[in-house]
Parts: structure tokens; sequence; C-alpha cells
């Protein structure tokens, strides 16, 4: 047997403690499907875990901000997404969750900020471009709001998300036709969203007073 050297047992020590590339990238996968599943708390448990092995993981630190945002806990969203942030300034998934975040407190400036950053670093994403429209409309910015959100429906027409938006910001417009059919096909393809219902009642209560 050869005997190693106290360096290259320390060396050899290190190696086997550190993870490697193809497993990290296992492990990011294995939670981003579950994210998409629906599997939030499953999906951060494996993302803690990879972050005890590889603390300054942006992907990791921007994937463990989302879930956490599924999960309504806004606070630990934000930790995570300013921590990646430290580490990447150009990550524009932490400056939409900011972004998002902001827009819930309506703190309408910071969101635009934030959105408007994260826009010019991923141009074309209907999820941003759909936050910023809602963001914009909702602080004053009725015509420039309303003209993202056409924008985010452009590039992705059958999102029940952005034609809710679009159409609770025609409502609020008194575009009640324009509303009222986007509401609806917002409804066929998400027939249990219950804002989408909410707001199509309204349109048709609004509809009869007029009539």
């Amino acid at each position: 047997m050869v005997a190693l050297k106290h360096g290259d047992l320390l060396h050899f020590t290190l190696n086997m403690s550190l993870p490697s590339h193809d497993s990290i990238e296992q492990m990011l996968t294995k939670a981003e499907q579950l994210k998409f599943d629906g599997k939030y708390a499953e999906a951060l448990a494996l993302l803690e875990e990879l972050l005890v092995m590889d603390p300054d993981n942006v992907t990791a630190l921007e994937e463990l901000a989302d879930n956490e945002l599924s999960l309504g806990r806004y606070e630990r969203a934000k930790l995570a997404a300013l921590h990646a942030l430290r580490l990447d300034h150009d990550s524009y998934t932490a400056h939409y969750i900011l972004g998002f975040i902001a827009s819930h407190a309506e703190d309408w400036p910071t969101s635009i900020t934030e959105l408007k950053i994260a826009n010019s670093l991923e141009q074309n994403n209907p999820e941003i471009l759909r936050c910023l429209g809602w963001s914009l409309f909702s602080s004053g910015k009725k015509i420039e709001g309303m003209v993202t959100l056409e924008r985010a429906l452009n590039l992705e027409e059958q999102n029940p998300l952005i034609l809710c938006d679009l159409g609770v910001a025609c409502l609020r417009s008194n575009e009640f036709g324009k509303s009222k059919a986007l509401l609806s096909r917002a409804l066929d393809i998400d027939p249990a969203n219950s804002r989408v219902k909410e707001c199509l009642e309204m349109v048709r209560r609004i509809e009869k007073h007029v009539a």
C-alpha cells in the first residue's frame, strides 16, 4: 500500500468533500422539476442541501427565492434574491423577484425600477413584462402599462395570468367589452381561477347596470 503524505491526504479529503459539477446540475434539475410539479417544500429542502455544499451558487439561490415566492414567504424570498444579487448583479431572476414582492406591497416605484432592470437583462420575457405592465398601470402610468401588458400577451397569447391582468386593466379603464373578452379567454384556459371568475362577474354586473 502506498502511504499518502499529509498534503496529498488533505487534497484527497477536500476533493472527496466537494460536490462535482454534474451532481450540482442534477440537484438543480431535480429541484426545478419538483417546483414545476408544485412540490415547493421538497424543492426547497433539496436546494438548501445544495447550498450547504455550494453556498455561492447563484442559480440555487434564485431557485430558492422563486420557491419561497410560490409559498407566499416573501421575506425569505427577498433575502435569497438579495443574496443572489450580491454574488451576481446581473441576476434578472433576482431583480424580477424583488420587483414582484414590491408590487405585492404596492410599492410601485421600487417594483418598476427592479422590473425594468430585469427586463433590460432578459428582454421579451412575458412574465417580467406582465408584472412590469401591471406595476406601471397601477402607478398611474396607464397607457404605458396597457402597452406593456399587450406586449406580454403578444408573446404568450394563452397565458391566463396575462389575460387576467390585462382584462382587469381594461375594466378599470372602462373598456368593458374588451375586458369581458379577455377574461372569458382566461376562464376558458383556467376554469378554476377564482380571480378571473370574480372579475368577469363584476364586468357582467356593470354591463347590466349600464344597460
